[in-house]
This record gives structure tokens, C-alpha cells and sequence, in this order.
């Protein structure tokens, strides 16, 4: 009999999911809470409690062929950076196009999963749905948790003395859906995520001043990258991977500072991290220099104290006639339907073996998809986690040891330490990451054997964009039309862009941008030998 999967959510996590069980010749059932497919990118006009909520304005910060499903491309015409609107059109044609929605039971909220028991021999599990006032009990062979990390929010207003003061308006991001209403305000963002400063910016059109509140500052990048190109196409490259994990420390944090800083000095804004060698997921917005340049957006540290009107921040300033306080305060990591210590092992840390498997579970059964963040986007690493856990779940792939697992966990967390400055962090290196997942299941291209046998296509993935079809070249779930979608990635990504035709299209030559970038210091170097 074919295994019976619970997959809880029909975000892009949830459709990998139920496409990768299917892939593994598994039954899947997903539940989804809302009418509708999407999660996250489903926008609403009103944030509905247990969802994540997103503004009207989103755009991805991620590129096109940097974010699709690996054997699903955008259409050639999308935009690369995309508005929610078109990315939920996406989800919808991706949905259709692998018959996906017969499997999804919409209007239905998962209230618990339990442990069978059984459990320690047969590793199945209760799951109890509410449907119409109605209750469901159902046993299940696994269960993928799809439910996202952006649903709770973190309001910490224990940290803010004199906040219950206030008597303007106050509340989370996730709440914030336009900024038509704040036109003429006085508002305070506290946080200098990307929510923040989207926020931020958008207001500064409209309200009479926008101030945010940064504790620890942050790095700003642009979509836009060197001469113009999509900025992940250009910076999540597998050969810049190699150069950030073999220079010396010293070295690569520096390299990355000055690349950080190559647009505009952040010390001058404001905006400088207090670790900038630290990893940190930087913060995407093309707009927020400039309107610091124009004064309609202010940067502040931390909020030191509150009063009835006012915000008095850690270097003594007050920022007086605060009309409202919104607060871009990230997210806290809740699965309500689950008992907490499967998750949360270890000083109510999060404790999953590569971010996807509880390690100390009897049976390998449960699966957490798209908990892990990265600079990489969140499709094609839920696509690669769903791939890996259906072929756990079948059989096919072995997970280690306990011991070997909380190992590598505990590995981890120093290697985050070193790179995120957090232990605790879901954060990870994308493409390390990726191809660690990619292993397990035979899906990890081989880059010497590559430039054996095809020097053309080895040269695109190792020096270009670290696409996501990289991840369906070889192994199971391999898709035929992987190896031209690299070959024409800029094709798709250049063509948006000629609605005025000038020229030929001008495309990166990244090998011979390292080679040129490297030719100095070698010919220096082979001068100072000959020399001496």
C-alpha cells in the first residue's frame, strides 16, 4: 500500500510537497486553512489570524530565474523582480500545470498532530482537522509541516518601558496593508528588516515624517547589481561560494564589507551594522538612500523610553508627536498543532537535523518545510527539502544516526556563529546548503565531471547564477529541459527589459570577469618570483 502523507499548507512549500510525493509514488493530503493557494504570496486586504499577511506593495527581492521551480520557468515576458500579484499567478499556472489542487482540501485547519501509540514502531500520526464546525480524526504514515515561519508575530513591548503610555496608534507590520490612511502622520518603524523598510520608504511619500529605529543596523543592498544586472544572478555564483569559504577569514570579511559598502557608505546613513563582517541577511530596498537623502526618512538606535507622545531614543534624541508606531519586529517560530519539544529540543532552541528532521524522534516522519533562510530563495530550497523528505518517507534515502545528526547540528551551530553571529539562526549558506540536500538524494551536479563532458554548460554553473535548475540536471526527479534553461537564463532574464531595442543584448562573461579580476595579483606574483 502507498504511504499516506499529511501536508499542512498550500504555499509553495505545500505544492512541493504534494509534487514530490507524487514523484516518490506517495499519498498525499494537504490541508490548507484558506480557500486558496499561495501562503505567504496570497495577498489579502486584512491580516487573517494563523495566516501570514503581506502589503500591497510587495515585490520579491529575489530575481525570476533565481526563485522558480527548478523545471518550471517564469514566462519569458515576467518582470525579474515581481510584484505578489504575479508570483501568485505563477503559483496558480505551477499548481495546474502538475495537477496539484485535486489534492488540497481548502477551508480546513489542522488543530493537532499527535504521536500514535504506535508511534515508536510504525512512526504514524494522528491528525486532526476542523472542517465547517466539524471534527477529523486521520491516521498518517508522515506529515510535512508547510505552514511557514511568517505567521506569529514577535511585539516585544516588555522591551519598550512607557509603551503602554502611548496613546497614538501602534501595531505589528504584518498589519500594514497601505499607506493611503497615514498621509500627513508622524510615524516611527521600530526595526530595519526588509519589512521595515519597505514600510518606511512607501510612507515617506505620503506622511509628514518617517523615523526608523534600528538596535543593530543593517546592510542595504539593491536589486540591482554590477552593470545592472539582477543582483542574485551576479552574487550567488558557486565560485563566489568557494572564494568566501577557502580565503582566509580576514580576507573574505573584508572582500564582502567592500562590496557591501560599493554603492553608498552606510556609516554616512546611519545604517552600518555594528558586526559588518556578520553575515547577517542584509536588507533589499532601492529606495531607501535616497530618501534619507531627501529627509523625508530618518534613521535612529534603539528606543530607549516611551512616553504619551513621544519616543526617546538610546543617544538621548526625542522624536515628539508620534502619531504611530508600527513595529517591523520579525516573527517568532510557532507550530500551535504540534507538541513543542519535537521542534524546540534544546533550550527551546530549534533543533532540526538540516533545518527539515527532528533528530530524536524513534521514526524519521516529520518534516519541517521552508523553516530555513538564506540568501537563496524560498522555492527552490522548499522544492529541494520536499524531494529529500519524500524519499525519506518512501525509504530511498537513509537519514544518519542520531548521534551523526546532532553532530552535524551542533557543527552548525558554530559554523552560524562564525558567519551569522547567532547560533540559534534558521539562517544558512545557500548554495553549501543546497548541495548538502542535493547529495542525499543524487541530485548534486558533478562540476569536474561537467567540464569533462560538457566545458559549455560547466563554465554557466560554476561561474554564473547558481540557478535552481542546477538541481534537476542529474538524479531523481531530473527534468530534460534543465541543461538549456541555464544555457538561456539571461535570455529570459534580458528580455522583460528591450521594450526599446538599441543594441544587442549584453550578457555577463563571468569567467572571464574572474579571470581578468585575478590577473593582477598572479602576475604580480609570478614577477615577484621571477625576480627574486
Amino acid at each position: 500500500m502507498r504511504k499516506k502523507v499529511a501536508i499542512i499548507g498550500a504555499g509553495v512549500s505545500g505544492l512541493a510537497s504534494i509534487r514530490s510525493c507524487l514523484e516518490e509514488g506517495l499519498e498525499p493530503t494537504c490541508f490548507e486553512k484558506s480557500d486558496d493557494i499561495g501562503g505567504l504570496w496570497k495577498f489579502s486586504d486584512h491580516a487573517e489570524e494563523g495566516r501570514a499577511s503581506i502589503y500591497k506593495s510587495v515585490f520579491t527581492n529575489s530575481s525570476k530565474e533565481m526563485m522558480c521551480f527548478p523545471d518550471f520557468p517564469y514566462p519569458d515576458d515576467f518582470p525579474n523582480f515581481m510584484h505578489n500579484s504575479k508570483i501568485q499567478e505563477y503559483i496558480i499556472a505551477f499548481a495546474k500545470e502538475k495537477n496539484l489542487l485535486k489534492y488540497i482540501q481548502f477551508k480546513t485547519f489542522v488543530s493537532n498532530v499527535n504521536k500514535r501509540p504506535d508511534f515508536a514502531m510504525t512512526g504514524q500520526w494522528d491528525v486532526t482537522t476542523e472542517r465547517d464546525g466539524q471534527k477529523e480524526s486521520t491516521v498518517f504514515d508522515a506529515v510535512m509541516v508547510c505552514s511557514g515561519h511568517l505567521v506569529y508575530p514577535n511585539l516585544p513591548k516588555e522591551s519598550f518601558p512607557g509603551l503602554e503610555h502611548f496613546k497614538g496608534k501602534c501595531f505589528h507590520s504584518r498589519d500594514y496593508k497601505e499607506p493611503g490612511v497615514f498621509k500627513g502622520k508622524r510615524v516611527l518603524v521600530v526595526g530595519l528588516g526588509n519589512s521595515g523598510c519597505d514600510i518606511a520608504t512607501e510612507l515617506s511619500h505620503t506622511a509628514e515624517q518617517v523615523i526608523i529605529s534600528s538596535r543593530s543596523g543593517s546592510w542595504v543592498m539593491s536589486r540591482v547589481w554590477d552593470n545592472g544586472y539582477p543582483w542574485d544572478m551576479v552574487f550567488i555564483t558557486r565560485f563566489g561560494t568557494f572564494l568566501k569559504n577557502n580565503l582566509p577569514k580576514a580576507i573574505s570579511d573584508g572582500l564582502y564589507m567592500k562590496e557591501m559598502n560599493a554603492r553608498f557608505k552606510h556609516e554616512n546613513y546611519g545604517l552600518m551594522p555594528l558586526n559588518g563582517a556578520v553575515r547577517k541577511e542584509p536588507v533589499f530596498n532601492d529606495d531607501l538612500p535616497v530618501r534619507i537623502l531627501c529627509g523625508t526618512v530618518s534613521i535612529k538606535p534603539n528606543v530607549k523610553e516611551f512616553t504619551e507622545t513621544s519616543a526617546i531614543f538610546e543617544d538621548g534624541t526625542v522624536f515628539e508627536g508620534i502619531d504611530c508606531i508600527i513595529f517591523a519586529t520579525g516573527y517568532s517560530y510557532s507550530y500551535p498543532f504540534l507538541d513543542e519539544s519535537i521542534i524546540k529540543s534544546r533550550n527551546n532552541e530549534i533543533v532540526l537535523f538540516k533545518g527539515v528532521f527532528p533528530p530524536l524522534l524513534e521514526k524519521s516522519t516529520i518534516a519541517v518545510i521552508g523553516l530555513v533562510q538564506s540568501l537563496g530563495a524560498a522555492i527552490p530550497t522548499s522544492d529541494l527539502q520536499a524531494r529529500w523528505a519524500a524519499q525519506v518517507v518512501k525509504g530511498t534515502c537513509t537519514l544518519p544516526s542520531r548521534e551523526d545528526m546532532m553532530n552535524d547540528i551542533n557543527e552548525k551551530r558554530n559554523k552560524k556563529l562564525k558567519w551569522f553571529g547567532k547560533s540559534d539562526t534558521i539562517c544558512t549558506d545557500y548554495i553549501e546548503y543546497m548541495d548538502e540536500l542535493a547529495s542525499f538524494i543524487g541530485a548534486k551536479p558533478s562540476i569536474p565531471w561537467l567540464f569533462l563532458t560538457d566545458p559549455k554548460l560547466a563554465i554557466e554553473v560554476y561561474f554564473g547564477p547558481c540557478s535552481p535548475y542546477q538541481f534537476r540536471l542529474v538524479g531523481p526527479g531530473k527534468w530534460p529541459g534543465a541543461r538549456n534553461a541555464i544555457l538561456t537564463q539571461w535570455d529570459r532574464s534580458l528580455k522583460p527589459m528591450q521594450t526599446r531595442v538599441v543594441r544587442s543584448l549584453q550578457k555577463p562573461c563571468f569567467f572571464f570577469h574572474w579571470l581578468k579580476l585575478f590577473a593582477i595579483p598572479i602576475l604580480l606574483i609570478a614577477v615577484f618570483l621571477v625576480l627574486t
